[in-house]
């Protein structure tokens, strides 16, 4: 800054009155342009000069006016959610912002939803109407539960499915190739099912992903040593 530079009256943080239209608001940003400060109040985006505005503590204006704002909010903080143009992606909501439009001429409120997604934790914002709710804050826990459970059991039925295959006595070559690959698609989707659990445990450290990690693994385990049973049986 210039020695001879004037400092700006007002800092970030600041609560300060709006003197032309009598409102109360927080300095939000500060420009500096042409030897004068221009400010935004609550995030809007006009700049006032600091002759229109006035701190809280000094002003002698008017009544100041002071809104009483009801928010009617439609999803909650750990709500699981899809967005659209995310296709099943899952997210949780993780943070509520409520961003506040005031002009002479008119005002509006916006929503805006701060969201995790679960499968990596990657930080993504989207507006009420571009939610769909898939379970609330207080039934989120139970529904991840089924929707591990039920990947684990369609898991599971493609194993059974291919260990019925196996004990056929005779198989064609076409037959042989089906296996391996279906073989392939289990040990790769046990293995999908623990680095996708995994994550979920270092993003969240919730010890549930870390159960589910073990059972994959354990699946995995089992599936290996009977594949591997099998084969020593066919061999000999």
């Amino acid at each position: 800054m210039n020695h001879n530079q004037k400092p700006p009256r007002f800092k970030i943080g600041d609560i300060v009155v709006i003197t032309q239209y009598g409102t109360v608001g927080t300095v939000t940003d500060i420009e500096h342009v042409d030897g004068d400060y221009l400010y935004k109040v609550n995030h809007g985006h006009q700049f006032f000069l600091e002759s229109c505005l006035d701190s809280i503590s000094t002003y002698q204006g008017g009544e100041i006016e002071i809104e009483q704002l009801e928010v009617q909010l439609k999803y909650y903080f750990g709500d699981l959610v899809f967005v659209k143009g995310y296709g099943k992606n899952i997210f949780k909501v993780v943070g509520i912002r409520t961003e506040i439009w005031r002009y002479k001429e008119g005002s509006f409120e916006e929503i805006i939803y701060e969201l995790s997604r679960l499968s990596d934790g990657e930080w993504l914002e989207a507006a009420e109407e571009e939610l769909i709710l898939i379970a609330d804050s207080e039934n989120a826990e139970t529904f991840l539960q089924k929707l591990t459970l039920f990947y684990m059991i369609q898991k599971q039925k493609k194993t059974m499915e291919l260990q019925a295959i196996m004990d056929m006595s005779k198989k064609t070559e076409k037959e042989m190739i089906k296996i391996k690959k279906e073989k392939a698609e289990i040990i790769d989707g046990l293995l999908d099912v623990y680095n996708d659990y995994r994550d979920l445990y270092e993003v969240f450290g919730d010890d549930k992903y870390k159960k589910v990690m073990e059972l994959a693994m354990k699946n995995l385990e089992k599936y290996m040593q009977n594949h591997n049973t099998v084969d020593g049986n066919k061999e000999t």
